[in-house]
């Protein structure tokens, strides 16, 4: 066995696992490493990179560039033109990521799941109150990105971005391991909630509000949102309630995160997961996520 593989066997150990990436002064970490990956040298860029890949799947092949002047470069690196179709179906909401179906269901009594027998209220997660109850019934999924994939996320439709909190918080891990080990995970982290009208032909629609939370992590812990051209981290304490009236069209660029971490979709009523995505499914950025059904 490689000792790629060795290593590899051991840190997937769930007790050991969780021991290194959540049992350490994670915030501490995770600032040294936002500095860190910064550093434009290209000797430790190379470095960084290769010890990167040794450790994940990383694949650059469909990365706009090959050459990266910072680890963070690589981190948010953008894709080659067309590497991403997006799916035109104006009856379908697609993916703004590239990720994994962590979890997904209606949200009931208040209540979603982080992970089998985790539920959280959504009321712990969204500060808004008003617009948590608004989901009652409604379908939404969890999509965990890892390290190695695409950072950066999307539109899922032609909308408008009404309004962003941002709430600071920690940085745990948000692995498998550490969403059966450590209730209410989500509600702890740094996270912004983005509030969105989608527009849809159907002007009978009952409710058009689609919310995107993207949940950040352990060494990831910045979000940048391009529509208020601002960097949260953090030192940005929250919650931040930001207004703003900002049309995005299908699959347009929204921001990105600093590593890889989750983004918690809200579809509106009427809108349900495709019946052929499965928990541990691999989606990307402009597939379709959900469906129109307008008979619910």
């Amino acid at each position: 066995m490689s000792m790629k593989k060795t290593i590899q066997n051991i840190l997937s150990q769930e007790d050991l696992n969780f021991l290194l990436t959540n049992r350490i002064p994670r915030n501490t970490l995770t600032r040294f490493i936002g500095w860190f990956s910064q550093i434009e040298n290209p000797v430790i860029a190379y470095i960084s990179i290769q010890v990167w890949k040794f450790f994940s799947a990383l694949d650059l092949s469909e990365a706009k560039s090959q050459h990266f002047k910072s680890m963070h470069a690589c981190f948010t690196r953008e894709l080659k033109p067309n590497a991403r179709p997006i799916n035109q179906d104006f009856n379908n909401l697609v993916s703004p990521c590239d990720a994994l179906i962590g979890a997904f269901g209606r949200v009931s009594n208040g209540e979603i799941f982080q992970a089998k027998g985790f539920p959280y209220a959504l009321e712990d997660l969204i500060p808004n109150k008003s617009l948590a109850k608004s989901y009652e019934g409604c379908e939404y999924v969890t999509l965990r990105l890892t390290s190695s994939m695409y950072h950066r996320f999307h539109a899922p439709t032609a909308m408008r971005i009404r309004k962003i909190t941002y709430i600071s918080g920690d940085t745990w891990n948000v692995n498998p391991i550490a969403l059966k080990r450590v209730e209410r995970l989500f509600c702890k982290n740094e996270r912004a909630v983005i509030e969105c009208e989608i527009d849809h032909p159907d002007k009978g629609i009952e409710n058009t509000t689609l919310t995107l939370v993207p949940v950040a992590a352990i060494l990831v812990a910045s979000i940048r949102m391009h529509c208020i051209n601002l960097l949260f981290h953090l030192q940005y304490k929250g919650p931040n309630e930001i207004d703003c009236e900002v049309a995005v069209t299908r699959g347009e660029e929204l921001g990105w995160f600093q590593h890889g971490s989750t983004i918690i979709v809200f579809a509106p009523k009427n809108y349900r997961l495709l019946p052929s995505l499965n928990l541990g499914d691999n989606i990307r950025m402009g597939e379709a996520l959900f469906e129109y059904s307008p008979e619910r």
